[in-house]
């Protein structure tokens, strides 16, 4: 059986241009001709279907019946063709991979780790933006994130990394032995922690593990984890911190788990859109992610 041949695209989105806009001049400016050469492309169209599609007057331009019909499949075919552009420009890689997440996160475990990410994917430009309030990945902004929390959000592509605890940690000079040491060294504090619930602090450490005359209110509070860690590295005082965040601290051993014990912490997510998360450098970082956080 022989398939009918097709009127032109071209005289097609001419025409569904025109039957937008009501306008012949409308829809040349839209494309970028003439009203000359949409009036040749629709002549082209009503003689390859030996039908009007308008009805012209000096005050408007009015579908024909053939005409609505024409243009009912016209708006589902380019609304059709818009999407599918849309989709597979959504998956190409842009010159620059934006990623969000917190500057604490940033500075102790990432950073540290970019020269791996370069030798992976030497040509992979990253863009680093930190921040405590969550951006939305399926905007501008960025494109993925490394976020902390308790939840997952299901309307993203969402993939775990690690489930997070506090520990108890000092430098090695300080050589705590007992929890009743605690009572002779300063307490740092990192104030502002939005995540986990409850938070992991002195009160909370006291009524695990003790000792029961800890004096929780005393000792120096910091705005900032990275400058809480430095200081205790400095062994200016003990700190309850996420086990990821010092990781590099103690395997170089600046910091040690002073005391037996933790308290739960939350979760780090690798986050993106569902349409991003078909982009090749967006796989490309999330599967380098999964190896880094796998390594001792």
């Amino acid at each position: 059986m022989k398939i009918p041949r097709l009127p032109p695209l071209g005289a097609i989105r001419a025409f569904d241009a025109v039957a937008r806009h009501a306008s012949f001049k409308m829809a040349a400016d839209e494309i970028g001709v003439t009203p000359t050469a949409i009036s040749h492309q629709i002549r082209v169209l009503e003689e390859a279907l030996n039908q009007r599609l308008f009805t012209r007057s000096a005050r408007a331009v009015t579908l024909t019946p053939a005409g609505e019909t024409l243009f009912q499949a016209s708006t589902h075919i380019f609304a059709t063709l818009r999407d599918a552009v849309d989709t597979l420009k959504a998956t190409e890689s842009p010159a620059t991979l934006t990623l969000s997440t917190t500057s604490n996160f940033l500075t102790n475990w990432l950073v540290p780790r970019l020269s791996s990410l370069h030798q992976e994917h030497p040509h992979m430009a990253l863009r680093l933006h930190s921040g405590t309030e969550l951006v939305d990945v399926r905007g501008s902004v960025a494109d993925c994130a490394i976020r902390y929390g308790m939840n997952i959000d299901e309307g993203l592509d969402s993939t775990l990394l690690y489930n997070d605890r506090f520990v108890l940690v000092s430098s090695p000079q300080l050589d705590l032995q007992d929890v009743t040491d605690l009572r002779n060294v300063t307490l740092f504090h990192v104030e502002n922690r939005r995540v986990p619930t409850p938070e992991p602090n002195w009160q909370q450490w006291k009524e695990s593990y003790g000792p029961d005359d800890l004096k929780v209110e005393s000792g120096i509070h910091f705005d900032d984890e990275t400058h809480a860690i430095q200081a205790a590295i400095a062994g200016q005082g003990v700190l309850l911190a996420s086990e990821l965040l010092i990781q590099r601290a103690l395997n170089q051993g600046l910091l040690q788990i002073a005391l037996p014990g933790t308290l739960p912490g939350a979760r780090y997510t690798f986050v993106t859109s569902m349409e991003k998360a078909q982009r090749q450098d967006v796989q490309q970082f999330k599967q380098w992610l999964l190896r880094a956080f796998n390594e001792p």
